[in-house]
Order: structure tokens, then C-alpha cells, then sequence
């Protein structure tokens, strides 16, 4: 038998249990690419307006090509978290379960889409 009374039960885990973790989440990718972004603007511009041989052998070094890779998946990431976040907050029924799964999917896709270029140009 449990003394425990209903609100002791519930303190801290919100209304879904999982809001803490998704804010979380979204703060530390939003430190994330506050670091990444102006790394990716100054290594992409580095390669902006040179010859393809210039930029495969620009991108064949380790730290362009890591910073390009991180800056995809971690801003692919955050998108997709938040639009979950978005589309979980204004729609309802059928309508949230396509939309969720059609943005996951299309994140997905990007991401290896442009995982995939980056190898092709490192390697």
C-alpha cells in the first residue's frame, strides 16, 4: 500500500512525461548549431567560388568536412524535432500522425541525401 497522494505521484512529470527531455533536447542542439553554423559559414566560404578539384581537395581535409556533417545532422535534427513539436501542438488525428511521419522521413532523406554528397566529395 502506497501513501503516496496523487500529486506527489504526478510532481515532475508534466502532462506528457516527456516535455522536460524534448526541451532539453531542442536547448542543447540550439547551442549546438549557435557553434556550428558560424563554423559552417566560414569553412563553406573558404570553397564558395573555386573549381571542383579545389573544393573535393578542400573537403577532403578532416575539419571542413566534420563541421559540414555536424551542421547536417544536428540542424536536421532540431528541425525535425520542432516541427513534431509544431504539428503535435495544432493538429489532431490522422491528419498529425501523416504530417509527423512525411516531415521525419523527408529530414531523414536530406540528411542522407547530403551525408552522401559530403562522403563523395571528402573521399
Amino acid at each position: 500500500m502506497r501513501y503516496l497522494t496523487d500529486r506527489k505521484r504526478a510532481v515532475g512529470l508534466g502532462a506528457s512525461k516527456t516535455g522536460v527531455e524534448h526541451h532539453w533536447f531542442m536547448l542543447v542542439s540550439s547551442v549546438g548549431l549557435l557553434i556550428l553554423i558560424p563554423l559552417f559559414v566560414f569553412t563553406f566560404g573558404c570553397a564558395l567560388g573555386g573549381t571542383h578539384a579545389e573544393v573535393v581537395a578542400y573537403y577532403s581535409r578532416p575539419f571542413p568536412a566534420i563541421v559540414a556533417g555536424l551542421t547536417l545532422v544536428v540542424g536536421f535534427v532540431h528541425m525535425m524535432r520542432g516541427w513534431q513539436m509544431m504539428v503535435e501542438d495544432y493538429s489532431k488525428g490522422l491528419v498529425r500522425v501523416f504530417l509527423v511521419l512525411g516531415m521525419n522521413f523527408l529530414c531523414y532523406a536530406l540528411m542522407a541525401a547530403g551525408l552522401f554528397a559530403l562522403v563523395k566529395l571528402a573521399l
